[in-house]
């Protein structure tokens, strides 16, 4: 379909075609030198110790998972409201995810009070999702990790760039994950990247990237190794050197990007605010990425019915998300989970478009057909 406004955009330009072609040019595609400044390039602008660029973000967490050790017998707390690949990462471990609740209409991270009741004996970390590039209540979730001895694992796929108490999303917790799929904020197509402060899961992230190798194809191009031994057990997570070439450029985009998205979002908040919708975040912690602006309709309107009068009006709509202990598979693997703030709003978020290169027509666009469909609808 032919939409006057999408949900999102790349903001694509010649720079990305020069730094794509310089790759091609030079003949190395797999992971080299252009991987290496990209994850250097990621890691000062964090400002942690250890980036490793990896093939998507649900790889990063899966390798998140293993490096610490989860394995099967263990559970992993995480939200129910996030994208399948957040559970799933626990799964592959062979581990079991616990779902829990998100704090509020007004806040859709995960609920410390949620987390703490949702902890069992055989608990060994606790899975952040800085939804919408808000971010968590990481003091809350820190001190309940502290006094459980539990590990913490944040996925930023929606928060490269947002910020609480002058500290990058990502680098709250042991472990913290980034999407650089098409829709994110950072887009290079597939993508993504695991980054630590702690020099011990550093290494094992390093091994278990790319078949537990203890050199690289380029080490060995460069004659920095001639063989290489095999020291754990590990798996082709690798990032290509095109999509790195593209990182770096949307990189050195991505605060000017996630301005304009912030500019966007608090004029929808400033239209919005007056009628029958719920605004989440809008009185938010810390910095946002504003990866998303979610709304929740009324009780009681029919949200197909809304998202089809928007899509008449060339308008592309979402949902985030479908709350993943209610998907068929999980319903196979959990009983008795009753997470009553997530299948409520769950069932009455939608997601209207937001992406950097939208123009104020666009955006002006948008409003005018949501308050259009609010009034044909009620």
């Amino acid at each position: 379909m032919d939409w006057r406004v999408p949900l999102s955009d790349v903001n694509y330009g010649e720079e990305e075609i020069r730094a794509v072609t310089a790759v091609l040019q030079s003949k190395w595609l797999t992971m080299g030198e252009v991987t290496q400044r990209f994850e250097q390039a990621f890691a000062e602008f964090l400002g942690v110790k250890h980036a490793y660029a990896v093939s998507n973000a649900t790889v990063a967490l899966h390798l998140a998972n293993a490096a610490l050790g989860i394995g099967p017998g263990d559970e992993v707390i995480v939200p129910a409201l996030t994208f399948v690949a957040t559970a799933n990462a626990v799964k592959y471990t062979g581990a079991q995810p616990k779902f829990a609740d998100v704090t509020s209409e007004a806040d859709l991270d995960i609920s410390p009070a949620s987390v703490e009741a949702t902890i069992t004996r055989a608990a060994k970390a606790i899975t952040v999702m800085h939804y919408g590039g808000y971010p968590c209540d990481m003091k809350a979730i820190h001190l309940i990790a502290y006094e459980r001895g539990l590990a913490v694992i944040e996925d930023a796929a929606h928060a490269p760039g947002a910020e609480l108490d002058g500290k990058k999303a990502g680098t709250f917790g042991d472990i913290g994950c980034f999407s650089f799929f098409s829709n994110k904020n950072l887009a290079t197509g597939e993508g993504g990247m695991i980054v630590t402060d702690r020099d011990d899961l550093a290494e094992k992230i390093r091994l278990m990237r790319s078949h537990g190798m203890t050199s690289l194809t380029w080490d060995r191009h460069k004659g920095h190794a001639y063989s290489y031994d095999v020291v754990t057990l590990g798996y082709n997570y690798r990032l290509d050197e095109m999509r790195a070439a593209l990182g770096l450029v949307q990189l050195a985009k991505l605060e000017r990007d996630n301005t304009r998205r912030g500019a966007i979002t608090a004029r929808y908040w400033e239209t919005f605010a007056g009628t029958k919708l719920t605004l989440p975040f809008r009185h938010s912690r810390g910095k946002s990425a504003f990866h998303i602006f979610p709304i929740f309709l009324p009780q009681g309107m029919n949200r197909i019915a809304f998202i089809d009068n928007l899509r008449a009006k060339g308008i592309q709509t979402s949902i985030h998300y479908s709350p993943v202990h209610l998907f068929s598979y999980y319903l196979t693997q959990t009983t008795d989970v009753r997470l009553p703030i997530t299948e409520d709003v769950a069932g009455r978020e939608v997601t209207l478009p937001l992406y950097p290169t939208m123009s104020d027509e666009q955006v002006e666009t948008v409003i005018k057909a949501v308050l259009s469909a609010l009034d044909e609808l009620a």
